[in-house]
């Protein structure tokens, strides 16, 4: 309860101390349309907001709950309720071509209020814009675009959360732009922040562990290597085929000096992803997808159960099969909607035998959902999953039913 109180303290000192800087004209009601042809970099503001009188800040947010039933190997823990996070965005247009934003994060199951980001935009010309603050890094599209809402599933994709460390987001600055003619569209980022620590080597999972780093609150103070986080990401969008979006990730992870003395080797780490997603005319049938490859340089005396390479993505296919006005909603939605997702945590042979790591994961989840709007989802679904250890031992089977809830408000 205390750190709901602190919360509604944030929101009302930003308030307050922007009452007698901001333009209240600058402020519009917005509600986000879900739908509208965008790239994924547009996420972070393509998002309802509204202003509610002269109030000098725009306020929006999404939650989402839901219940499962899980077993894996035929043992089940029972039904279990889920309340899975709050988030609440402030937004305030400071003055021309000067815009903030914040999103703030309540998640119960981890006990925490975090800030997940927080920057401030100068908008000198549409392909060179100044970003500063705390960053949501570019990698893949999910990191940026992943309110819950937004998505037919009730789980984040493993690969974009247990192996990159979505949503990962760091203190920062950089630079972004626009392009547009006709029916295509570019888009750039690149930004320096902090990033990684050894905890990616040395962590309770005792693997190669990028999202282990999120732990690490120091990072928003310092840098572990003393060396910048470099991000990048180029996107094309043609509003009759799709979007493809190409990102970098990259660093010193480890803390190779110490009082101006050399303790190790530098240590690299290297992320590529590509992601991708389009409509298919007529049939308006959704596709997206992500995949990513992640390089680790692991020291040689660590075991092999430390991966030195990653890989693994998802793609989701969401086909429309009803849109009416139903019970008084116009234009309420029914979606048949499938997730297929792979995950190799240890990518290569046992030096001794040369036989396959094997340490992978994958999942089919198919659903149905229902949005009586675009901004808010009821979903249905049901994972399989099959799981094998670093041996390759037969894989651990496991399978849910979900049913969730998720709305912008």
């Amino acid at each position: 309860m205390k750190k709901i109180y602190t919360l509604g303290l944030i929101i009302l000192a930003s308030a307050h101390l922007a009452k007698a800087q901001i333009d209240p004209l600058l402020l519009k009601t917005k509600v986000a349309d879900t739908g509208k042809q965008a790239l994924n970099m547009d996420a972070i503001y393509s998002r309802p907001f509204t202003a509610v009188g002269k109030l000098p800040v725009a306020l929006g947010g999404y939650m989402e709950a839901n219940w499962q039933y899980m077993g894996k190997e035929g043992v089940s823990e029972g039904h279990q309720f889920q309340f899975r996070r709050m988030t609440l965005f402030v937004a305030s247009a400071i003055g021309k071509k000067i815009k903030f934003l914040s999103e703030i994060e309540f998640e119960p199951a981890e006990k925490e209020i975090a800030v997940e980001f927080a920057a401030l935009d100068f908008e000198l010309h549409p392909l060179l814009n100044l970003r500063g603050g705390m960053i949501v890094n570019p990698i893949g599209a999910f990191n940026q675009n992943h309110d819950g809402p937004k998505w037919e599933f009730t789980d984040r994709p493993i690969a974009m959360t247990q192996m990159l460390p979505a949503t990962w987001s760091n203190a920062g600055f950089g630079i972004y732009g626009k392009y547009y003619q006709k029916d295509w569209m570019f888009g750039y980022e690149l930004y320096a922040s902090s990033g990684f620590d050894n905890s990616i080597i040395t962590n309770k999972e005792n693997k190669t562990f990028l999202p282990a780093s999120k732990a690490n609150a120091e990072r928003f103070e310092e840098i572990a290597s003393g060396e910048p986080l470099i991000t990048g990401k180029i996107a094309f969008r043609h509003q009759k085929i799709g979007e493809i979006g190409l990102s970098y990730m990259g660093g010193i992870y480890n803390k190779w000096k110490d009082d101006g003395i050399v303790i190790d080797d530098k240590r690299a780490l290297r992320v590529f992803a590509i992601d991708f997603n389009t409509s298919i005319p007529v049939l308006n049938t959704f596709i997206t997808g992500e995949w990513a490859w992640v390089n680790v340089d692991v020291p040689k005396t660590y075991t092999q159960q430390f991966g030195s390479r990653q890989q693994g993505g998802f793609v989701d296919i969401v086909q429309p099969v009803l849109k009416r006005n139903i019970l008084g909603w116009q234009n309420a939605t029914l979606n048949l909607a499938c997730r297929l997702e792979y995950v190799d945590w240890n990518v290569g042979k046992f030096r001794e035998t040369g036989g396959n790591i094997a340490d992978e994961l994958w999942s089919i989840m198919p659903g149905i959902s229902f949005r009586p709007k675009a901004q808010t989802v009821l979903r249905l679904n049901y994972r399989a999953q099959g799981q094998k250890d670093l041996l390759g031992n037969p894989s651990v089977r496991s399978a849910a039913l979900q049913f969730g809830i998720s709305t912008y408000f």
